[in-house]
């Protein structure tokens, strides 16, 4: 399964994607669209539980029929750190905001198999969820095979969504200034470093470790940090690697507290 993602300035344009999507021969289960805030009437009166620490999102509701002018399965609302009240369609939606920190497992009624997880993209969700944190609606689709890929891209491009990797970009942009002005303050040469320094921040921000202790997550750093080593022999990786790390880690921290004091 490959992860093709779109992301839409507009809920209006996102459900049209979506419709779109389920025109084809995709099936249902493997397409979701990730909304802030609510995006069913029904849902308005669901209390809002905030996570309590990093990582320990509450799912605060499920409902069944369409929501948002789309007929759909599940619906469910969820708490995710760092970013706030989110809402996703289907068992993708579900299986992505348990990836990204939301306790929906009681809501999923134990049907996230290995079919829905297989292909997650679980090193993309921060971009996912700093989409949701500036008002944008995700729409998420697991292709199978390179052809459908292209295709499903080439839909969401024609119905208006930005694709991941320009949000990457942007995302990148909007942070590498005060990361340069950081990382000056160690007296390195950041122009040179960023690369690797980049890449550590990225990989601190993988929703399978990133709300470990630094203790847990230390093994794999190392891991990531040997296999780049070997992609770049003779480069200087790992100081630039480890800082950018350490800064990724701080960077998620900073988001979840931000999201509590909300």
């Amino acid at each position: 399964m490959k992860a093709v993602t779109g992301i839409f300035s507009s809920q209006a344009e996102a459900e049209r994607a979506v419709n779109a999507l389920r025109s084809t021969s995709i099936l249902t289960d493997r397409i979701t669209l990730l909304t802030p805030g609510n995006i069913a009437k029904e849902l308005e009166s669901v209390p809002v539980v905030a996570a309590e620490q990093p990582g320990m999102g509450e799912a605060i509701g499920a409902l069944l029929g369409g929501a948002g002018g789309l007929s759909t399965g599940a619906v469910v609302a969820a708490v995710i750190p760092g970013v706030g009240l989110v809402t996703a369609l289907g068992l993708l939606g579900t299986a992505i905001l348990t990836a990204a920190g939301a306790g929906v497992g009681a809501v999923a009624g134990g049907s996230l198999e290995n079919r829905m997880t297989e292909g997650l993209p679980e090193d993309e969700i921060f971009l996912y969820e700093d989409a949701l944190r500036k008002g944008f609606t995700v729409v998420v689709v697991l292709a199978e095979g390179a052809a459908t890929a292209a295709s499903v891209r080439e839909l969401l491009k024609t119905e208006g969504a930005e694709a991941i990797d320009a949000a990457r970009h942007q995302w990148w942009t909007g942070l590498r200034s005060a990361e340069q002005e950081h990382y000056a303050t160690t007296g390195r040469n950041f122009g040179e470093d960023e690369t690797f320094y980049r890449m550590g921040f990225e990989a601190a921000l993988h929703a399978r470790t990133r709300c470990m202790e630094f203790d847990q997550t230390s093994a794999e750093m190392e891991s990531k940090l040997e296999d780049l080593q070997r992609q770049y022999p003779g480069a200087e990786v790992a100081e630039a690697f480890t800082r950018g790390y350490q800064r990724g880690r701080e960077y998620y921290q900073h988001l979840c507290n931000e999201s509590k004091a909300a």
